[in-house]
């Protein structure tokens, strides 16, 4: 097993030590608003080791237009309207759009009632930022972070390839192998809604995270965990909790847990806290030709088909500091 990227603690104690800030890590956040979402973004605003360049949308958990604004509202919830926020693809690479109103609310945020964005949407389209941004920065040090379907990275891997050798690292939400599905018995949301998309984006040659299910089932939202929420007393903690109540009836009912899964935010904490995290790396190949397995990332764990390995992939992770991480952060919003 291994643990990954040491080198961010290491940096983090060592600037400590000589009384200084680390260097912040720059980050681009892909996302479809979705409570879970909601909650890695203000994760991400709320931690003073990453500078957040750029928020791009996508279709995935509801459409386009109430992704792009979810994602202005969090920023505004967040006190961040300063934030700029990107529409990216209106439906997947190849298969009709799929979304899941069904767990997020016809909104995508349903539960807490926040106002109408005020901060507008930017002008330029999402794949052009992305690839703008990657071309202008230095080499090696932005890092996408995906929380929903893989289309906007995909079409700016296409649109521009030499971003390829640009891209710090990939690090995603998305895909389940011990796990298996849950939105089909194979595939998780994310990839199902465009496979074709993860398949361009795990063959690209670009390093990789992954945060499949088989961590992010193991990160419930237990009563007393949403509960550390709402004693903040903030704005934020009270819009957390009643986000967080909303999203996890649905998998409560499905999987008669205690607490339904928290996916996205997995991918902010392993940039803060890598520590929480366990895996290992692994060849990963996702299923785009059959239906009944369509979007399946076959996962190979046990390293038996020789394929290069291309995607660490997270199968532990320390739920409690997990939680703790993040009432700590949102407490500073």
């Amino acid at each position: 097993m291994v643990r990954a990227a040491p080198e961010f603690k290491a940096f983090e104690k060592l600037g400590e030590s000589r009384g200084i800030m680390a260097a912040k890590r720059k980050i681009i956040i892909d996302t479809d608003p979705g409570q879970d979402d909601a909650v890695a973004i203000l994760l991400a605003l709320a931690s003073p080791e990453l500078d957040v360049l750029g928020i791009t949308a996508v279709a995935g958990n509801v459409p386009l237009k109430l992704t792009e604004k979810n994602a202005r509202k969090i920023c505004e919830l967040a006190g961040k309207p300063e934030v700029k926020v990107y529409a990216g693809a209106i439906r997947p690479l190849v298969r009709a759009l799929v979304t899941a109103e069904e767990v997020h609310g016809q909104t995508g945020l349903n539960g807490p009632d926040l106002p109408e964005p005020k901060m507008k949407l930017q002008e330029q389209y999402a794949v052009d930022y992305i690839v703008e941004t990657l071309m202008a920065e230095e080499s090696g040090t932005v890092t996408l972070c995906p929380l929903g379907p893989l289309t906007n990275i995909a079409l700016a891997l296409i649109r521009e390839p030499r971003i390829a050798r640009r891209i710090k690292r990939i690090v995603l939400m998305g895909g389940g192998f011990f796990e298996g599905g849950n939105v089909t018995p194979a595939a998780e949301f994310n990839i199902y809604v465009d496979p074709h998309a993860a398949e361009i984006v795990l063959k690209s040659g670009v390093p990789i995270v992954m945060m499949p299910l088989d961590v992010t089932h193991k990160a419930l939202t237990k009563a007393t965990r949403v509960d550390a929420f709402r004693k903040l007393g903030t704005k934020v903690g009270v819009a957390t909790a009643e986000m967080l109540e909303f999203f996890e009836r649905f998998d409560e009912a499905k999987y008669g847990s205690d607490g339904g899964p928290l996916h996205d935010p997995c991918v902010i904490a392993w940039l803060i806290r890598p520590e929480l995290f366990s895996g290992r790396e692994c060849n990963v190949a996702v299923e785009t030709a059959s239906e009944l397995t369509m979007g399946m990332t076959v996962v190979d764990w046990w390293s038996v088909t020789g394929r290069p390995k291309n995607a660490t992939v997270m199968r532990e992770i320390d739920h409690d500091g997990f939680f703790a991480l993040l009432v700590e952060r949102l407490g500073r919003l």
